[in-house]
């Protein structure tokens, strides 16, 4: 009896570590896989009551701005480099750039590499069918837009899919203590507000506006952007490739993430790294990638052969 009670006491604390501490490889199996994990999502739920913020610190132009340039920026970080680089292998780069990506991408608040990389492999691997654990085809619309990453089952990958990105313990620790990048963000956004309403009055901002924008609000435009990939990208626009799955072409999520709303072109050829396959559909992560090869920082882009991309054309979108 006294044994049960002092388990009780610890429960608390030990699900506060697992918020510290994500220790995806010593997890048992849940007993309940689909049932939602209420304890680890509070700060997630946090995350978006937190925009209700901007009621009481208002809002600038300079406060905007770093939201939207934050925006960009990680959202480049997911999509170049959780997506296609973690998670597909599309191109090539330095450990050191690896790891600064990786950070940038963490700072999303969309859990670490490991984690992103294996579920996203899984997801090809099933596509659509009933082990994929985000389809709107058998889990609906909710489910698969946010919901599978709320459950226990959700939150434990499958790490034999990622034994590639494994050996690195860098990203073994950026993938443990994914939390670290984004508190360091939040932490930096406020202080800078704080300096600039401090020393640059004139450009009207807090360290609470650049805190609520600049973390909350950004963040959460770029969790949303990207769970649409999920959902609403396997439900409307166009295929033009008859790949086995729902996966669609859809020009104005493709905006809104920087080039992944071309998902169609994307299952049917994985590996490249260009996901606006013709000159016409914007893929602006393609544009940055190419840049940064310019640089020096990635190489060895694989492309999409043509034989590939024409097997099946359609017409414009």
């Amino acid at each position: 009896m006294q044994r049960a009670a002092t388990q009780d006491a610890w429960r608390p604390w030990r699900a506060l570590l697992r918020w510290i501490a994500s220790d995806h490889a010593d997890l048992p199996a849940p007993a309940r896989p689909d049932a939602v994990d209420w304890m680890r999502i509070v700060p997630f739920i946090l995350m978006h009551a937190a925009c209700l913020a901007v009621f009481q610190v208002g809002v600038s132009a300079t406060a905007l701005a770093v939201a939207a340039a934050l925006y960009v920026l990680r959202m480049f970080a997911v999509t170049g480099f959780y997506h296609r680089y973690f998670s597909h292998r599309s191109f090539r780069t330095s450990r050191t750039a690896q790891f600064l990506f990786g950070l940038l991408g963490a700072s999303s608040a969309q859990r670490g590499p490991l984690w992103w990389a294996a579920h996203h492999r899984h997801h090809h691997a099933y596509s659509d069918r009933p082990e994929d654990p985000h389809s709107p085809r058998h889990k609906g619309f909710l489910s698969s837009h946010m919901g599978w990453f709320l459950t226990q089952g959700g939150f434990r990958p499958d790490l034999s899919r990622v034994k590639d990105l494994e050996r690195f313990p860098e990203l073994r620790w950026l993938d443990r203590f994914d939390i670290v990048a984004p508190v360091a963000l939040a932490v930096a956004l406020l202080w800078a507000g704080n300096w600039l309403e401090a020393h640059r009055p004139e450009l009207g901002t807090s360290g609470g506006q650049l805190l609520v924008w600049g973390f909350f609000v950004s963040t959460v435009a770029v969790y949303h952007a990207t769970y649409t990939i999920n959902s609403l990208c396997h439900v409307f626009g166009r295929q033009r490739y008859a790949t086995g799955d729902d996966s669609r072409n859809n020009f104005w999520l493709a905006l809104l993430t920087l080039g992944e709303g071309w998902h169609n072109n994307h299952h049917h050829y994985p590996s490249s790294v260009r996901q606006g396959f013709y000159w016409w559909e914007i893929d602006l992560t393609w544009y940055g990638l190419k840049l940064l090869s310019w640089l020096g920082v990635v190489w060895d882009l694989k492309p999409i052969p043509v034989a590939v991309r024409d097997a099946r054309p359609g017409d414009r979108p």
